[in-house]
């Protein structure tokens, strides 16, 4: 056969993937080889952010371990290792574990157990300025309850509303005057609670923020606001309101409640 072979001719540079609306469908390759590396450096980093994620979910949960063994040697080291000791290291010890128990939700998942209940408010009170008190003498100033709230009851979780007062009391202690008041009383079906402080143009010049080495370390390096988002989420969950009023004479920080039907207070 004396016929020449043809030759096959330059590859192609695209690929038809048929046609659609009778337009010519095709794919350059190209444009395919260009955009490789960028899917590989996209897939490369979905692979490390899920393997950073995977050690911080894991940093964290041997974080909460480690949290956790203290404050077990606590509650067992305490006076009435059974009773958890007095009222405020008791109080301290069930904060910290709820608040461990919400830190481990947010890790790993999972719901909280809705815990409401109708509980006398003049107990949650002092004991939330009896645990402080030392806080504000240390800081150079000082905490007082004023309770003219009778015998008052409110509805709610014990545990999250004893976090919101004590975190109403350390802001005023870490960043208002060094004379501390917190007033208590009831009106028009609602039970109140104001915090508030003399001012920082009140402090004496050689008051510093952290006097002891333990507590400076313990408050975190920086202020964020998240004791304060506390006390407005607790406020929110519970049907209640939390209003900040600041200036430089002083702060004014006023925690409010519903009154429970149980309430034995004053209208």
């Amino acid at each position: 056969m004396g016929g020449e072979i043809a030759s096959p001719g330059p590859l192609r540079s695209h690929v038809d993937w048929g046609h659609r609306g009778g337009r010519e469908l095709t794919l350059e390759l190209g444009q395919v080889v260009a955009a490789w590396p960028l899917g590989a450096s996209l897939a490369a980093a979905v692979a490390a952010q899920g393997l950073q994620a995977g050690r911080r979910r894991t940093a964290l949960n041997e974080a909460l371990h480690e949290l956790r063994r203290p404050l077990q040697v606590l509650a067992l080291a305490t006076p009435g290792a059974g009773q958890l000791g007095p009222p405020a290291i008791q109080g301290s010890v069930q904060m910290a574990a709820s608040a461990l128990e919400r830190l481990e939700r947010e890790i790993n998942g999972g719901s909280a157990a809705v815990v409401r209940a109708p509980m006398f408010a003049r107990p949650l009170l002092d004991i939330a300025v009896a645990r402080w008190k030392a806080r504000a003498a240390l800081a150079g100033g000082s905490l007082a309850l004023r309770w003219q709230a009778g015998e008052a009851m409110i509805d709610g979780d014990r545990c999250e509303i004893a976090q919101a007062l004590d975190n109403l009391m350390v802001n005023a202690i870490e960043h208002g005057g060094p004379k501390i008041v917190v007033e208590a009383w009831t009106r028009r079906g609602r039970f109140r609670v104001a915090v508030v402080d003399s001012g920082r143009e009140s402090r004496p010049e050689s008051r510093r923020e952290s006097p002891a080495e333990l507590v400076a370390r313990l408050s975190g390096r920086r202020s964020r606001g998240h004791g304060l988002r506390v006390v407005r989420r607790t406020a929110a969950t519970h049907g209640g309101e939390f209003r900040l009023h600041s200036s430089a004479r002083g702060t004014e920080a006023v925690f409010e409640l519903p009154l429970s039907p149980e309430s034995r207070g004053g209208a």
